[in-house]
């Protein structure tokens, strides 16, 4: 089961791992953040702007937040701005979505909601606890490439384990 509990640890577990690959990426040039390294979205700063926007959408669509900047996949690559306003973007997303799982309710997560996907271009309709944790759980995702490719460049995000999150 879903549950408030679980969201919040996974709000944590986000926030620690956003300030973990966000301070590594610090330790790289401009150039070497927007390098195209051959990833789903290319760069590691095109990536964390997807996930920006991701979340953006998703707080959204649960009626916690504004929507995303941009409408476009393009526009999406760029939605938090330069590389400051960007890491701005992320800490002010984080605290978001913080307080939207501090607040939310077994019975929210238990309904369903219907929403429209510009990845299927289709109208869905789906748990919203299910989709709660698809929003960490996509996090999670393209966080582990945003690793994969700092690692590469020669950054050292910590371990990404959640046994060893801090306040565990």
């Amino acid at each position: 089961m879903i549950t408030p509990e679980l969201l919040q640890t996974m709000s944590q577990y986000n926030r620690w791992q956003n300030a973990s690959v966000y301070g590594a990426a610090d330790t790289l040039t401009a150039e070497a953040r927007q390098a195209d390294r051959g990833a789903f979205w290319g760069s590691i700063e095109a990536t964390l702007n997807h996930l920006l926007w991701g979340d953006r959408m998703w707080l959204w669509r649960f009626g916690a937040g504004d929507p995303p900047r941009n409408k476009t996949i393009e526009g999406m690559l760029s939605e938090g701005g330069d590389w400051d306003s960007l890491k701005a973007a992320r800490q002010q997303q984080d605290a978001a979505i913080a307080a939207w799982v501090a607040k939310v309710e077994q019975s929210q997560l238990d309904r369903s909601m219907t929403f429209f996907s510009v990845a299927v271009n289709r109208e869905l309709t789906r748990n919203v606890g299910l989709l709660a944790l698809h929003m960490f759980n996509h996090q999670t995702h393209h966080r582990g490439q945003v690793h994969a490719m700092l690692t590469a460049a020669g950054a050292k995000p910590e371990d990404t384990d959640i046994p060893f999150m801090p306040g565990l």
